[in-house]
């Protein structure tokens, strides 16, 4: 079986949103989009769920986590190189995202976070896989 693996994310702008998703280079299924949500494709098997916090509600009876004030997950995604972690960085800071951290060089990984607008904690992440052997 070849799982795949959704997040879903309470969002309160889904416009907003996907518009950032967008402007990082990622591309939306739309299958899986609508008036209530979208879904952004990571990888071949990572997608991720910006859902409208109204419809959020209807998959759990927790209440929604303020973001930008409590942390809900680090989600962390791998890039090809440091330039790439860079780039990432950038384009989420142009598109209206807060850095939320310096540059962590530990030789073998460089990593750099921002929080989206909606103030969920993303990483990006090179890993050197030949450093160490």
């Amino acid at each position: 079986m070849n799982r795949q693996i959704f997040i879903n994310l309470a969002t309160k702008d889904l416009g907003e949103a996907m518009a950032f998703f967008v402007g990082l280079g990622f591309k939306l299924n739309p299958r899986f989009s609508n008036e209530n949500g979208c879904c952004v494709i990571i990888a071949d098997n990572i997608s991720v769920m910006l859902l409208a916090e109204s419809h959020f509600k209807n998959f759990t009876d927790k209440p929604i986590c303020d973001s930008t004030a409590s942390a809900e997950s680090l989600l962390c995604i791998s890039c090809e190189s440091r330039d790439e972690v860079d780039d990432f960085i950038s384009k989420a800071k142009s598109l209206g995202a807060n850095v939320s951290s310096e540059p962590q060089d530990h030789g073998f990984m460089y990593t750099h976070s921002f929080d989206d607008l909606d103030g969920h904690s993303w990483e990006l992440m090179f890993m050197d896989q030949g450093a160490n052997k």
